[in-house]
């Protein structure tokens, strides 16, 4: 972008069960997907520095990229490319410290699909000029909206420091979460990076950030965000539960 230096961190190997299909045995049970990301971006301020923050740390994309295809069951391999397309190609999330990905070259394989005798195989080439991610504030601080299907939302929550996204509770959407910044706190106890958690319906559950940046949590919501189906929860009312 802009002139700067492209270089290239390629990743291989990578084979998982999810749901991936359109048609209904495919939406019952998870079936291989192969995936290759290749990421384009100036590694020269990270020679120098010798710091992750200035390069992208491959184990974390990895692992976010699996949380999404588990957390999303994609109807399409279009879907699931161009998400995840959009996911790689966003501006770093305010809680995370790494470098701007340039550019994503991302391929998706269904092995099985046809029965092994053909394999198909989705290739998409993306710049990062090409995404625009709308932001929504909210009391405990700023909402990334990545990617929304009619099946499932894609979120990051950035919780400014001393805030907190209050106990809640869901009646409707299934909620899988990962953490993608250090420093925050689940149920009152240290959320670890990559940390997950899918939360079953009415179970009370909230956040705090008792440090001094911003921290970030990679939403999975399905279907997409429902506003009014954020439940709060009186903390007397938890314990009880409990």
């Amino acid at each position: 972008m802009g002139g700067a230096n492209r270089d290239w961190i390629s990743l291989r190997g990578l084979e998982l069960d999810c749901v991936v299909g359109v048609y209904p045995h495919e939406r019952d049970t998870p079936q291989p997907l192969r995936v290759e990301l290749d990421l384009a971006l100036d590694t020269e301020p990270s020679a120098h520095s010798e710091k992750l923050s200035h390069s992208v740390h491959y184990g974390e994309v990895i692992e976010q990229v699996h949380f999404l295809l588990k957390s999303c069951r994609f109807r399409m391999l279009e879907t699931a490319a161009h998400a995840l397309c959009r996911y790689l190609l966003a501006p770093p999330a305010l809680g995370e410290r790494r470098a701007q990905i340039d550019r994503v070259r991302l391929s998706l394989e269904k092995p099985t699909a046809l029965g092994g005798t053909v394999v198909p195989k989705l290739t998409v080439e993306r710049e990062a000029s090409w995404v625009q991610i709308e932001q929504e504030d909210k009391p405990f601080g700023v909402v990334d909206v990545i990617h929304e299907t009619r099946d499932a939302g894609i979120y990051r929550l950035n919780v400014a420091p001393g805030r907190g996204i209050p106990l809640h509770e869901h009646r409707v959407m299934r909620e899988s979460e990962m953490v993608i910044s250090t420093g925050l706190l689940r149920q009152g106890e240290p959320a670890p990076l990559g940390s997950i958690e899918r939360w079953p319906h009415r179970l009370p559950h909230r956040y705090d950030n008792p440090t001094s940046r911003h921290q970030t949590i990679l939403c999975v919501d399905s279907p997409p965000f429902i506003e009014e189906d954020e439940v709060p929860v009186a903390e007397d009312a938890a314990s009880a539960q409990g």
